[in-house]
Order: C-alpha cells, then sequence, then structure tokens
C-alpha cells in the first residue's frame, strides 16, 4: 500500500534527523516538522477522511505506530541531549573551590586627609576648637588683616590666583581685584578674632591655592592648617612648648624641635621650627657614612613657620595688645605627611596610583 510505504519512509527519514540532531534546539525543529500542527506525519492524520474505508483501518494504525515510535525516540534524545548539556553548563561553570576566594577590596582613607584629622585630634587635645573658612576670600582677611602692606611680595600675581569677574576686567588680572584664592587659611584667624572675644584656641585646616610650578617640594594647590592663640599672658615659652609636643605627638617622642629666626608680616617676633631628621637621626650622615639626602646633611627638616602675633594684626581685628598676646602657626600637610612617611615628592599624593597609596 503506496501510504503505509510513505509512512515507513517518513519513520525511517525521521528517526535518522533525531539521531543526527545536535542539541535540543536542532531536535525542536525535527519534532516541528514532523509531528507539529504542520508537520508532515500531521497531515497524515488530517488527511485520514480522503482515505478508502477499506484502507482506512491499516493506515489508521500505520499512523499511530510512526507517531508513537516518533515521539518516544523524540523523548529519549531529549533526555540524552538535556544531560548533555547540563554537564557542558556544570563544567564551564565549575569553581575550584582549592582557590583561594577574592575578597572584597575595602577602601580607606586618603594620606591627606588621614594626616589633617591626626593633627586636628592632636589640637583638640589640648583644648583647641576647628574653625573653617571659605576658599574664595577677600584681599582685606587674606593680607590687608594680616598686616600685610600693599607692596608685600605676596600681593602679586606670581603667588596669588585673583578672581576676574564676569565681564573679564583687566584690572583683575592685574592683580587689583578685591577677591581671590586664599593663599593661606590665617583669613579664617582674621575672621575669628573679629567675632570672638579672647581667650582663643583654634586650628583652621583647609584648602590653599598659589600660583607655584608642581614640583617635588610645592602645589599650585595644597592642605594648610593654621592655628592661633589669644590670651593673657602667653609667651613664646607657650608657643615652643606647644609645638614641641605636637612634633613629637606626629613624628614620635624620640624627634626634637629647634627654631631659627625668621620673618612674617603678621607676627613679632617670628620664627621657623625644625624637626630633627628621621632618616638620619639628627646627625646629617647615614650609618655608611654617606650625607643624608633627606636633611641635606643638617640633621634637621624645616616643618612649619610660627611666632608671636604682631600687635598690628590686634589693632585690626579691635583686640588690645596691652592686655593680650597670643602666637600663630601654619604647617602644610601635604609636607608633613611626606616627611612622616619619607614620600620624595609631593605629587605622588596626588597622581591616585593605588599601589602607592593602599600603604598607608
Amino acid at each position: 500500500m503506496a501510504i503505509v510505504d510513505e509512512l515507513n519512509a517518513l519513520q525511517a527519514e525521521t528517526l535518522a534527523a533525531i539521531e543526527a540532531a545536535q542539541d535540543t534546539a536542532a531536535l525542536e525543529q525535527v519534532r516541528v516538522a514532523v509531528t507539529g500542527k504542520s508537520g508532515t506525519l500531521t497531515g497524515y492524520l488530517r488527511s485520514m477522511g480522503q482515505v478508502p474505508k477499506e484502507e482506512r483501518a491499516e493506515v489508521g494504525k500505520a499512523v499511530n505506530t510512526v507517531r508513537n515510535v516518533v515521539e518516544a525516540a523524540l523523548e529519549e534524545k531529549k533526555s540524552q541531549l538535556g544531560r548533555a548539556e547540563l554537564e557542558a553548563r556544570m563544567e564551564a561553570g565549575a569553581v575550584d573551590i582549592t582557590l583561594p576566594g577574592r575578597s572584597q577590596q575595602m577602601g580607606t582613607r586618603h594620606l591627606i586627609s588621614r594626616i589633617t584629622d591626626e593633627i586636628s585630634q592632636i589640637f583638640i587635645g589640648l583644648g583647641y576648637v576647628i574653625e573653617t573658612g571659605t576658599e574664595v576670600e577677600t584681599d582685606y582677611y587674606n593680607f590687608e588683616a594680616l598686616n600685610t602692606p600693599a607692596d608685600h611680595p605676596a600681593r602679586g600675581m606670581q603667588d596669588t590666583f585673583y578672581v576676574v569677574d564676569r565681564s573679564g576686567d583687566v584690572a583683575a588680572v592685574r592683580g587689583e581685584s578685591d577677591v581671590l584664592l586664599r593663599t593661606q587659611t590665617s583669613g579664617v584667624q582674621a575672621h575669628v578674632m573679629e567675632r570672638q572675644e579672647p581667650p582663643i584656641y583654634m586650628i583652621a585646616p583647609g584648602k590653599v591655592y598659589r600660583r607655584d610650578v608642581a614640583d617635588p617640594s610645592h602645589l599650585p594647590q595644597f592642605n594648610q592648617i593654621e592655628g592661633l592663640v589669644v590670651d593673657k599672658g602667653i609667651t613664646f615659652g607657650d608657643l615652643k612648648g606647644t609645638l614641641d609636643y605636637v612634633c613629637k605627638a606626629i613624628f614620635g617622642p624620640d624627634r626634637k624641635t629647634r627654631f631659627r629666626p625668621h620673618f612674617f608680616p603678621f607676627t613679632e617676633p617670628s620664627a621657623e621650627a625644625d624637626v630633627s631628621c628621621g632618616v638620619c637621626g639628627g646627625t646629617g650622615h647615614l650609618h655608611n657614612g654617606e650625607r643624608c639626602r633627606m636633611c641635606k646633611g643638617t640633621g634637621w627638616i624645616e616643618i612649619l613657620g610660627c611666632g608671636m602675633v604682631d600687635p598690628n594684626v590686634f589693632a585690626y581685628a579691635g583686640i588690645d595688645p596691652e592686655v593680650y598676646s597670643g602666637f600663630a602657626f601654619g604647617l602644610g600637610v601635604e609636607r608633613i605627611a611626606c616627611l612622616k612617611y619619607n614620600v620624595p615628592d609631593l605629587r605622588m599624593l596626588l597622581e591616585g596610583d593605588m599601589r602607592f597609596l593602599r600603604q598607608f
């Protein structure tokens, strides 16, 4: 019978296609082509009404036989391919439990922030308060209120970023503007002295800006901590004792300090404070006899400027210099960080190299 022969041929062809399927997607294509709504075997079932009555029973039996055989073969092949694909996925996603785990890298505070906080905590322990101010300051509070005359070199454009107005005023470009990016946090001291009656024990940490070219020892933007004490009976001895304690708290109890005469417009007398070199132990030479490069053979490293507050500064703030005296000081946070950890170049603190920063 022709139809039965066609069904047998379809069965053989379908079984071969099932066996050749490489994955479940290819197997699904075979199933749809044969037993789907528009499949070839489904077509025979739908055309049973056109088969002669005397042949209908035999053809129907043949169609059901082919369908059962094909469906069984499809199910078995699907099971085989499913297991194989599952094993492949498991192998591809396998985790070697003998390897150490990947821990989450935890962030830390930047070294500049850490040193700022460390120094601030030292002064808080001494009874000082932290004052803040704006980074955009007026000429008066940045210079004049600190006894810096108009012809002082720090007033020129070589040191200061002046703020130009929206019209691009040429006067501002020439350094005649009244608004600037502060070159020191001393302006905060002037504001505090104006609004607060003595006694005053304060520090002012913050960013400052100068027209310096970045090199191993200079940055155009850096962090500074300035301090001010105003009270009755304050002497230079109080200044030396305070800064000696602070230096030992920062660098270690074995470090020594010294004070050298200097000049600052807002203090009189003025001094620069040095701390003994931590690399050579203050000798100026290394163990092998070579000259210490950190302190350049002197045994000392300059760390800050300081002095007794000039009476003129008190006069600007309305404080009677006959009743009160005080001292002021200023230090660079980046410089302290580099000296404490023997970092040779200030720029390394700002490059964002995680290999360097993670050391701290």
